[in-house]
């Protein structure tokens, strides 16, 4: 009798241990997940005014910004790549259409890839553009506006610098060429006759001068910039995920997404940089992506952070892009060189097996070699990852995908 029951006993627990061992690995993932940082979306989400909301989508949809009238905000931030532009670099002034028909169009051509725009100017999430140019991290902004920056909101300071980039939203023409001088007094005439066209624009002028508390001739490009940061809070909240489900609700995991959280949080180390609410530190870090296109140095160069702080341990950092809807917004790193998600992990662990430095100038390689040696320092140097390790880290970061539809 003893033997049966001890023969029943264990046959239960080997039909529990698949079960058991699934409930063990979804703790382990939770608790992972709450340790380094993640919280319910809604947490992240800002304060703004919704009638100065409604205002900015007006604004961002309007080519009024662009001082050459060939470009708005929304023709390089779209839902179906994930608010980027689907596009390796972007593709600014003068273009016409969408994804790879705009690439055939006349556009100025930029020198890094366009970022998303979820969870921007969130709770917590004060540093901009791939190279931090706009830093509120210390408390206070840090912009190429210096000790003159417009606002102490790093997102409406933000705001104020696409429209006066050349290519990206002032076409290049004879008539532009004497903005060129980099002076701020001519950024500042860009800005000036950007609202002189709104206030004279009704449909827009009356509702930003309600919304803004002002009359219509006491607007300022900062009124418009301030519209536009509370549309993008609007419009670009964090949504729930899959993954929040999970953690949050407890709903279920595939088998693969599950394995690829557990390489995320765990010997894959993503999670070192890839973490709290946006699944990023806004830290910078240097992956040695290969470059494609002339660069931000020109010369298929781009120093990253360094062209900001002239630090020699910025050289070759970018912010660490945030991952909701990252499976939307090939192609990746900052100069869109890697047309797949798969490919840009790999990059990380192992860039020579993405690099053929046998086509490359001495030059080129040298590059290469000064981005490895500081990349060594990282926590992705040398992680060995096979490439079903890799699929199952696709799967995972698929979790954090969601829909556009308005916050309610």
């Amino acid at each position: 009798m003893k033997s049966a029951t001890r023969f029943f006993f264990a046959i239960v627990l080997i039909c529990a241990t698949p079960a058991m061992a699934d409930t063990m690995r979804e703790a382990v993932l939770r608790k992972a997940a709450l340790e380094n940082g993640l919280r319910p979306a809604e947490e992240t989400w800002p304060e703004f005014e919704p009638e100065m909301a409604a205002v900015g989508r007006l604004l961002f949809e309007s080519e009024l910004l662009s001082l050459t009238h060939n470009v708005s905000c929304r023709n390089c931030h779209l839902d179906e790549y994930g608010s980027a532009d689907g596009l390796p670099l972007a593709h600014g002034a003068g273009g016409i259409g969408e994804g790879l028909e705009r690439m055939k169009s006349p556009a100025g051509i930029l020198s890094r890839n366009t970022l998303a725009l979820w969870g921007r100017g969130g709770v917590g999430f004060d540093v901009f553009f791939w190279d931090g140019r706009v830093d509120a991290s210390s408390g206070e902004v840090r912009s190429q506006f210096g000790i003159m920056a417009p606002s102490d909101d790093p997102l409406v300071v933000t705001v104020h610098l696409p429209p006066v980039e050349f290519r990206e939203m002032i076409g290049e023409s004879d008539s532009t060429e004497w903005l060129r001088q980099g002076d701020v007094s001519a950024a500042a005439w860009v800005l000036q006759e950007i609202a002189r066209r709104i206030r004279e624009t009704p449909e827009i002028a009356a509702p930003l001068a309600e919304a803004s508390g002002m009359d219509v001739g006491e607007l300022s490009y900062l009124q418009i910039a301030e519209a536009i940061a509370a549309f993008i809070r609007s419009e670009f909240r964090l949504r729930e995920t899959a993954f929040h489900r999970f953690i949050f609700k407890g709903e279920p995991l595939s088998d693969q997404e599950l394995a690829g959280g557990l390489l995320f949080y765990g010997r894959g180390r993503c999670s070192i940089c890839h973490n709290g609410p946006y699944f990023s530190d806004l830290k910078f870090h240097v992956i040695p992506f290969a470059q494609f296109g002339f660069g931000f140095n020109g010369f298929g160069i781009d120093y990253g952070r360094y062209n900001f702080t002239q630090d020699q341990r910025d050289r070759y950092a970018f912010r660490t892009p945030p991952l909701y809807n990252v499976t939307k917004t090939a192609p990746y790193s900052h100069s869109g060189v890697e047309p797949d998600l798969a490919g840009a992990i790999r990059a990380h662990v192992d860039p020579l097996a993405k690099i053929d430095t046998s086509r490359l100038s001495a030059l080129d390689r040298a590059e290469v070699y000064r981005k490895i040696a500081i990349w060594s320092l990282e926590p992705s140097y040398a992680v060995e990852l096979s490439d079903a390790e890799i699929t199952k880290l696709v799967a995972f970061l698929a979790t954090l995908e969601y829909n556009p539809e308005p916050v309610q």
